[in-house]
């Protein structure tokens, strides 16, 4: 209790005054959590000023309001979720949906004891870590390429996300696999992570939880909702965070402060107003892990951090949404959302790696110190209608998007900074004169406008086509210099997919879908690059089992993406875009309910991503950190409310993958692994506890790289308790 009576002043003191928040300082357990509960003086303010947010879905309904409430208050314990948003914006069974789509539900995360975006995604076939950019922020990879992050629908790129994502607040994660640009406008040809976040319950609602784990693991968190008033006309819903850690890495200390409110007007019988609101400030140190030697890991303890711990990047991040939807009639409707983002990054002496010389256990490192600001204006209206041509039904979206993108880094400076012996670390570092800063902006701005038509020809055929055209411009130069680079671009990127039900629990799918990625810079010609483009060709079958509880997804695909920048041979200070890469998988995932009270989400993927052409990688190398076998089981048993056990369950899960290349010249190889985690969970009227072991057998493992020196170790044996009340 000592140490909830610590953490719980951080939170409250959004509402309190100057003294308690003097004495929060005082008890802090660290000097950098002082900074990080100082700073929370001003969350509320901030909120004030930039104002909440919202999140583009559908307005609440009296359906859906009770559908969520089944499932973040009265605790439904299924895995299973029928709808998704996320593939064709509109909220759509999954079995009528002709592309590969897996929901993660908020209780998956809670069983698993899952704070981080990266331990939910694992639940998922074909994704997989890559890295962490000095250990601050999950990239993933689906289906061999990156994986972009979303939320609401609305892209959340790497501008705005600049350190780990908050799960605290989510109500579930959509994957949606292969090309999405038709919808999404820039992405990846892998496919998109779609955050849903929580939103407010028509009866009050109370949470709040307090969990203490392995190495030093202090992490406080409330969930508060309920109605605004008595008719039930507005809502709101307000998540909190509170975390400090030890961390496994040797000496690295970690401090986070995270709110999140939704509120919700009804605003008439046919419209409703959403705004939603983040702020996170964190601490960390700029981690880039371990080395490699020869062709492996050095063989040293993943705990052992390879620079200097105590300098640490602070991050600040709000974003604001807000959403406003109207339907005409029963058969039109409209969503309009607005999003903001800010996110401050400042970095002071923080050291990082470099090469290993010769002797195989000195590296070399620098020193670096950064300010880099980032900021994001975000519109989308989507129009969404229904109508007949005779028999076949059509479900028209029209959509435009507009966006901006303001990046300013007014600091940036590096020096030399010795070495280390990575067998022998000693943590003195002589830092040498810091050179020029750098001084840079960058300006983007984006358009797109799409039209999708989702065809149910019959019952058991359905039809989805689709096509999309974005401009894209960027605007890059220096602060200190007459430098100055314009990159103008467009793409168009259609979507063609089919549905066939031989039975009303089974579907076979296919579909062609492409995608685009904007690529700044120019070819020794001066002639601008074209963007890299990916087209997608699947197949699968989907089905639910055990009278519904069960559902699964088997697909094939091919992917391929093209236009990748590779060395020009008659020019090679400049680049040309023949590179190409390919990946082909198999993918299966199975979610839902076995048996009342026995629940399952379990996954495999056969992943060959490889380079098919290009003038620096030699052909046929493996993409890095993508393994060809991966896969993984969780399963959970509750024993009934009439058994004598009542209130109790078990958990157990396996999540395991084949070994990778850590590079792109597959120069090293990250070893295959087979983690275990386990879990116990007592469930009495209000009160929940909870008890989650990961990495059970102490296996030595590692997430991801992006280079030699730059590799990711995996969590050794951690053990984390809850203690939880809801009413």
């Amino acid at each position: 209790m000592r140490h909830l009576l610590r953490a719980l002043p951080a939170l409250l003191a959004l509402g309190c005054p100057l003294p308690a928040l003097a004495e929060a300082e005082k008890v802090a357990r660290k000097a950098d959590l002082q900074s990080a509960e100082t700073g929370a003086r001003g969350l509320l303010g901030n909120f004030l000023a930039q104002g909440l947010s919202a999140a583009p879905e559908p307005a609440p309904t009296a359906a859906n309001v009770e559908d969520l409430e089944e499932v973040t208050v009265s605790g439904s314990r299924t895995y299973r979720r029928k709808n998704s948003s996320s593939a064709t914006k509109i909220d759509t069974p999954i079995l009528d949906i002709p592309q590969s789509v897996q929901v993660i539900p908020r209780q998956v995360l809670e069983d698993q004891g899952a704070f981080r975006l990266g331990e939910a995604v694992r639940n998922v076939s074909g994704v997989a870590p890559s890295s962490t950019v000095g250990g601050r922020v999950e990239n993933l990879t689906i289906r061999g390429f990156a994986a972009n992050q979303f939320q609401n629908n609305v892209l959340d790129d790497f501008f705005s996300a600049r350190v780990f994502r908050e799960t605290a607040n989510l109500e579930r994660i959509e994957v949606v696999k292969g090309p999405a640009s038709v919808l999404f406008g820039r992405a990846e040809p892998s496919g998109i992570v779609n955050l849903i976040p929580k939103r407010p319950t028509a009866k009050p609602y109370f949470s709040a939880d307090l969990t203490i784990g392995s190495y030093q693991l202090y992490r406080t968190a409330l969930d508060l909702s309920g109605p605004l008033d008595a008719d039930n006309r507005a809502g709101y819903r307000l998540n909190l965070v509170y975390e400090d850690a030890d961390s496994f890495r040797e000496r690295a200390l970690t401090a986070r402060i995270f709110v999140a409110p939704v509120i919700t007007w009804k605003l008439g019988p046919d419209t409703t107003l959403t705004l939603e609101g983040e702020h996170l400030r964190d601490s960390r140190p700029l981690d880039r892990g371990l080395v490699a030697v020869g062709d492996g890991v050095a063989d040293i303890p993943v705990d052992r951090f390879l620079g200097d711990p105590s300098k640490l990047n602070r991050f600040n991040q709000s974003r604001a949404y807000v959403l406003l939807d109207h339907r005409f009639s029963p058969a039109l409707s409209m969503r309009t959302g607005l999003r903001f983002t800010s996110a401050l990054e400042q970095r002071g002496e923080t050291l990082q790696g470099g090469r290993l010389r010769p002797d195989n256990r000195t590296l070399t490192l620098s020193a670096s110190r950064s300010d880099q600001y980032f900021e994001t204006y975000f519109f989308q209206n989507d129009l969404v209608a229904k109508f007949q041509t005779g028999s076949i039904e059509h479900t028209l979206l029209f959509g435009l998007e507009l966006g901006r993108l303001a990046q300013r880094s007014p600091l940036f400076e590096t020096a030399s900074a010795g070495s280390i012996d990575i067998f022998n670390p000693v943590y003195q570092f002589p830092i040498g004169q810091f050179g020029d800063n750098f001084d840079s902006t960058t300006r983007i701005s984006s358009f797109g406008v799409y039209l999708q038509d989702q065809i149910s020809l019959s019952d058991n055929l359905k039809l989805a086509l689709g096509g999309r055209f974005d401009t894209f411009s960027s605007d890059d130069f220096s602060n200190q210099s007459p430098t100055f680079v314009q990159n103008r671009t467009d793409a168009f990127s259609p979507r063609i997919g089919v549905l066939y039900k031989p039975a009303s629990t089974v579907a076979l799918f296919a579909n062609f879908n492409r995608s685009f990625v904007p690529v700044t810079g120019f070819s020794a010609t001066n002639t601008p690059f074209v963007p890299e483009r990916g087209t997608q060709y699947e197949v699968g079958i989907k089905a639910e089992l055990a009278e519904g509880r069960l559902f699964t997804t088997l697909a094939f695909y091919d992917i391929t993406k093209t236009n990748v920048l590779t060395t020009d041979p008659a020019n090679p200070f400049f680049s040309i875009q023949v590179g190409e890469q390919r990946s082909q998988g198999i993918e299966f995932d199975i979610t839902g309910q076995i048996l009342p009270g026995w629940n399952v989400i379990a996954s495999y993927a056969y992943t060959d991503a490889r380079i098919s052409q290009d003038n620096d990688v030699p052909v046929g190398n493996r993409l890095n950190t993508v393994p060809r076998h991966s896969g993984s089981l969780w399963t959970t048993y509750r024993f009934p409310a009439e058994s004598s056990l009542a209130g109790l369950g078990f958990g157990i899960g396996i999540f395991a993958a084949d070994e990778r290349p850590g590079d792109l010249d597959n120069t090293f190889t990250l070893p295959g692994y087979v983690r275990t985690d386990a879990a116990v969970y007592y469930n009495h009227d209000s009160l929940r506890l909870a008890l989650n072991v990961k990495n059970l057998f102490d296996v030595r493992y590692f997430e991801g790289s992006q280079s030699r020196s730059v590799i990711v170790p995996g969590q050794p044996l951690t053990v984390q308790g809850t203690i939880g009340v809801r009413f």
